[in-house]
C-alpha cells in the first residue's frame, strides 16, 4: 500500500475536510505510531501505520463511487448556508463521507458522481484530463447553421476562448433550439456562459452522462453505485479509480442502501412519473365505478368503487369493520378479494 499525506488520510476516514484536517495536523492533535506530528504533508500508510486523532485511533473507509440523478433547485455542496437541499441529504443513507466530484448549478439536473476517493475526484478534474461531459440543452431562438459552427469552434469569454464543442442539434422550432452539447472541460457555468455570448440565452439543462456514465434509468433525486464496467472505464479514461475489486466488492456490500436498481429505460421511451400515479389510480375507481352502475343501483356503484380502490391502491371512501368482513381469500392465491356484503338468509317458520 502507497503512503498519502495525512490530512488527505483524515479526510476519508470523516475526520474533516481535507483543508479542516490541515489544522488538525498542525495543531498537534495526530499521532502516528505513538508519535506527534505536526508537519504537513507527513505521510503515513492508513492500513498499517497506527493512526490516532486526540486519542482515537481512525480507520480509512474503504472507497464508493455513486452516480446521482441530481435534481433541479438542489445545492451541490455538503452544507448551505441558506438552508437549501442539498446532493448530500439525498445520500444520507450511505455510511461514507461523500463529496460531489465538481459542480452543477442551482437549477441545472442531471449525472453528478459523488464519491469519497480524492484520487478519482483529482484525476476527473485534472484539466489535461479533457473528461467528456454531455448536455442536453434548450436555448432561446433559432439556431442556424453559422450559430452552432461558433460553438464548434470555441466561444470568446471573459476568461478566454473555450475548446471546440461537439454540438448536435435534436430539435428546432421559431423561437427554441434544442441540442447535445459534449465539453472536454469544467469551466464555471460554462454552456449558459456561451450562450450569453452568442445570444442564446439557456431557458433549460440537464447532464446526459459526465466521463460515459449516463444516467438512463434514474428519475430525478435517485443514485446507484457505479457498476464494475464503469469502474474500468473510469480508470482507462484518467488513471483513477485504483484498487478496482475493493471498490466493487464495496458497492456489492452496500447495494442494497440503493433506493431502487436502476432500470433500462429504451430510446425514446419516456419514464413514468410519480406524480402521474395517483391520478391514474383516482381514474380507474371513477371509470369502474360508472361501468358497474346501474340507473337504480347506487348501493352497488359505491361498493364498486370501494373495491376498485383496493385494488389500485387509491384511498377507501370507507374503512372498517365492513371492508374486513366482505374479503374472502382465494384459495389458490391467498390475495384478498372484495366482494359486495351478503345479507343473511331469512328463516321461514
Amino acid at each position: 500500500m502507497s503512503l498519502e499525506r495525512l490530512q488527505k488520510i483524515l479526510a476519508r476516514a470523516g475526520v474533516a475536510s481535507r483543508r479542516a484536517a490541515e489544522a488538525v495536523v498542525t495543531a498537534g492533535r495526530v499521532r502516528v505510531n505513538g508519535r506527534v506530528v505536526t508537519e504537513l504533508g507527513t505521510r503515513a500508510d492508513p492500513y498499517q501505520d497506527k493512526i490516532e486523532v486526540d486519542g482515537r485511533r481512525i480507520v480509512a473507509e474503504p472507497r464508493v463511487i455513486v452516480l446521482m440523478h441530481k435534481p433541479r433547485s438542489t445545492v451541490t455542496t455538503a452544507h448551505d448556508p441558506e438552508g437549501r437541499p442539498t446532493v448530500i441529504d439525498i445520500v444520507r443513507n450511505v455510511p461514507r463521507r461523500l463529496y460531489p466530484v465538481g459542480r452543477l448549478d442551482f437549477q441545472t439536473s442531471g449525472a453528478l458522481l459523488l464519491t469519497n476517493d480524492g484520487d478519482l475526484a483529482a484525476a476527473m478534474l485534472h484539466p489535461k484530463k479533457h473528461v467528456p461531459k454531455t448536455y442536453l440543452v434548450k436555448v432561446a431562438g433559432r439556431m442556424e447553421e453559422a450559430d452552432i459552427e461558433r460553438w464548434h469552434k470555441g466561444v470568446e469569454l471573459d476568461d478566454g476562448r473555450t475548446l471546440p464543442a461537439n454540438v448536435h442539434v435534436v430539435d428546432r422550432s421559431e423561437d427554441a433550439t434544442w441540442m447535445e452539447v459534449t465539453l472536454t472541460e469544467g469551466r464555471n457555468q460554462q454552456i449558459r456562459r456561451m450562450g450569453e455570448a452568442t445570444g442564446f440565452p439557456v431557458l433549460r439543462l440537464t447532464r446526459l452522462s459526465f466521463a460515459g456514465i449516463g444516467i438512463d434509468g434514474l428519475r430525478p433525486g435517485q443514485w446507484r453505485f457505479l457498476t464494475n464496467e464503469e469502474l474500468r472505464d473510469l480508470n482507462a479514461l484518467c488513471g483513477a479509480p485504483k484498487h478496482l475489486r475493493e471498490i466493487a466488492a464495496e458497492h456489492e456490500r452496500l447495494r442494497d442502501l440503493q433506493p431502487m436498481r436502476p432500470a433500462r429505460v429504451q430510446p425514446g421511451q419516456r419514464p413514468a412519473r410519480h406524480n402521474d400515479e395517483p391520478k391514474r389510480a383516482a381514474d380507474s375507481v371513477t371509470r369502474t365505478a360508472s361501468r358497474t352502475a346501474a340507473p337504480d343501483s347506487t348501493g352497488r356503484a359505491q361498493r364498486a368503487a370501494r373495491a376498485t380502490a383496493g385494488r389500485t391502491g387509491a384511498p377507501r371512501p370507507h374503512e372498517g369493520r365492513e371492508i374486513a368482513r366482505t374479503s374472502r381469500s382465494s384459495p389458490a392465491t391467498g390475495r384478498g378479494k372484495p366482494t359486495a356484503p351478503q345479507r343473511p338468509h331469512k328463516t321461514h317458520r
